[in-house]
C-alpha cells in the first residue's frame, strides 16, 4: 500500500532540452511549424479522400485512417512539448504521463498493423486484380482498419497497465521530451524484467508480424512486376505502391532502430539517454507524420488530380 500511495502522488520531470535553454526557443519554432504542416497535410488528405468520390476505395480509406492516426499521435505529445519549451516548470502528473504513454503506444501499434493491412491491399490489387473488388470489399477493409485500432488499444492497455503498477521512488526525471514507455519503465525502483518480456512479446506480435506481412506482400508484388514485359507497364504498376513502400521504410527504419538495437547495461542504468536516441525519437515522432502526406501527394497521380478537381470546383463556385 505504501508503494501504491507513492505511485499515485508522484510527479515526473521531463528533462527534454532543459540542459540547453538557448535551443528551446529555436526548437519551439521548428516543432510548431512541423506540427502545423502535419495538421494541414494530413487534414487535407482526409478531406480529399472524403470529398472526392474517385478516392472512395480501400487504399484511400486506409490512407485516411493513417492520416487521422498521425494527427492523433502527434497531438498526444507535441502540444505538451511546446509548452515545456516555454515554461520553467517541466513537470507532468502521473495520471497525465500514464495517459500520454497509453495514447502514444496505442497509436504506434495501430500504425504498425495498419501499414501491414495496406501492404496486403496493394498485394491483392497488383497480384489479383480481377478478384480485388471481391477480396477487398467494404465488408473486408472496414473490419481490417477497425481491427488495427482495436489491436493498438488492447496492446497499449496491457503494457501501460503493467507499467503504472510499478513502484516509483525518488528518481522522477524522464530524460525525454514526453512520457515514452521505455523511459518511464527505467525509473521504476523494481525488477522490470517482466515488463520487458511483455514488451518483447508485443513487439514481436504487433511490430514484427506486420513487417513480415509487408515483406511477403512486396516480395510477391516485385515478382509480379518483373513478369511484366514492358518497362512502361512495370513503372506504372510499381508507382501504385511506391508511396506506401517509402512510408514503410521510413517508419520501420526508425522504430526498429529505437526499440530493437542492443543496449548495454551502462546505457540502461544511466540517467542520460544517448543523444542519438533522442534525435531518432524526435524524427520518429514528428518527421514521419509530417512527410507521409507529402510522399502520398507527390508520388500519387490520383491525389494530385483530386486536389486539382477540388480547386477547380471551388473556383467555379466563386
Amino acid at each position: 500500500m505504501e508503494w501504491e500511495n507513492q505511485t499515485i502522488l508522484v510527479e515526473f520531470f521531463l528533462k527534454g532540452l532543459s540542459g540547453y535553454p538557448r535551443l528551446e526557443l529555436l526548437f519551439f519554432v521548428v516543432v510548431l511549424i512541423m506540427y502545423v504542416v502535419i495538421l494541414l497535410g494530413n487534414g487535407t488528405l482526409i478531406l480529399i479522400s472524403i470529398l472526392d468520390s474517385h478516392l472512395h476505395t480501400p487504399m484511400y480509406f486506409f490512407l485516411g485512417n493513417l492520416s487521422f492516426l498521425d494527427i492523433c499521435y502527434t497531438t498526444v505529445f507535441i502540444p505538451s512539448v511546446l509548452v515545456s519549451f516555454l515554461s520553467v516548470k517541466k513537470t507532468i502528473s502521473f495520471s497525465g504521463c500514464a495517459m500520454q504513454m497509453f495514447l502514444g503506444l496505442a497509436m504506434g501499434t495501430t500504425e504498425c498493423v495498419l501499414l501491414g493491412m495496406m501492404a496486403f491491399d496493394r498485394y491483392v490489387a497488383i497480384c489479383n486484380p480481377l478478384r480485388y473488388s471481391v477480396i477487398m470489399s467494404k465488408g473486408s477493409y472496414v473490419p481490417m482498419a477497425a481491427g488495427s485500432w482495436i489491436v493498438g488499444i488492447v496492446n497499449s492497455t496491457v503494457q501501460t497497465g503493467c507499467v503504472v503498477q510499478l513502484p516509483f521512488c525518488r528518481n522522477n526525471v524522464i530524460n525525454h521530451f514526453a512520457c515514452e514507455i521505455l523511459a518511464v519503465m527505467k525509473l521504476a525502483c523494481a525488477d522490470i524484467s517482466g515488463n520487458e518480456f511483455i514488451m518483447l512479446v508485443a513487439t514481436t506480435l504487433f511490430t514484427m508480424t506486420p513487417l513480415l506481412l509487408i515483406i511477403i506482400s512486396y516480395t510477391l508484388i516485385i515478382i509480379s512486376i518483373l513478369r511484366i514485359r514492358s518497362s512502361e507497364g512495370r513503372s506504372k504498376v510499381f508507382s501504385t505502391c511506391s508511396a506506401h513502400l517509402t512510408v514503410v521504410i521510413i517508419f520501420y527504419g526508425t522504430i526498429l532502430f529505437m526499440y530493437m538495437k542492443p543496449k548495454s547495461k551502462e546505457t540502461l542504468n544511466s540517467d542520460d539517454m544517448d543523444t542519438t536516441d533522442k534525435l531518432v525519437s524526435f524524427f520518429y515522432g514528428v518527421m514521419t507524420p509530417m512527410i507521409n502526406p507529402l510522399i502520398y501527394s507527390l508520388r500519387n497521380k490520383d491525389v494530385k488530380e483530386a486536389v486539382k478537381h477540388l480547386l477547380r470546383r471551388k473556383n467555379f463556385n466563386k
